[in-house]
């Protein structure tokens, strides 16, 4: 039994080196058709779609910590905003985070950051920009040795989310009845 096994082996080995693989085809440039251009798509921003929150009514609340004095504060900032704080400015570009429905649920902001060069008056220099997420910390960490940044929320209102009844008040009104 095993002899014939391995003869059926060695003639399924021999047959496959008999057929040789077809050579691939070689690339040839090629325009792309006028319809099928990124150009003819429609141009609609979310907001006039009606699909999710428009930027302008996001909030972000960040952290800022000073690790020379051990200072942080919260900072609300929505997209498209800047704050000062001493010698650091956080700029927010944009604030998501997942629908109520999905999981899992995640938070991210895109932020940039710039830190004033030493001995001068007004010249920042940009230390950071890129996504921050709240349950991934480590994923895009701010590497200043003075200063760090983390987010803490977006605020933001998906569609049905105002329908849906709070689940803190229906618990309370099922434990009085």
């Amino acid at each position: 039994m095993r002899g014939a096994l391995a003869l059926l082996a060695m003639a399924a080995i021999a047959s496959g080196c008999e057929q040789q693989a077809e050579a691939p085809e070689e690339a040839v440039a090629t325009d792309i058709p006028e319809e099928l251009q990124q150009d003819a798509l429609p141009v609609q921003p979310a907001a006039e779609a009606g699909i999710g929150t428009p930027m302008v009514e996001r909030v972000a609340t960040l952290g800022l910590l000073n690790k020379r004095n051990n200072v942080s504060r919260d900072l609300e900032l929505q997209p498209g905003d800047q704050q000062r704080v001493g010698d650091v400015i956080v700029r927010l570009q944009a604030c998501e985070r997942t629908a109520p429905w999905e999981m899992p649920s995640e938070t991210g902001a895109f932020v940039q950051l710039l830190v004033k060069e030493r001995g001068t008056e007004d010249q920042f220099r940009k230390v950071f920009s890129g996504w921050l997420f709240k349950n991934s910390p480590s994923l895009n960490v701010v590497e200043h040795p003075i200063y760090d940044v983390w987010v803490k929320e977006c605020t933001m209102a998906f569609p049905g989310e105002e329908d849906a009844p709070n689940p803190a008040t229906t618990a309370g009104s099922d434990a009085a009845a």
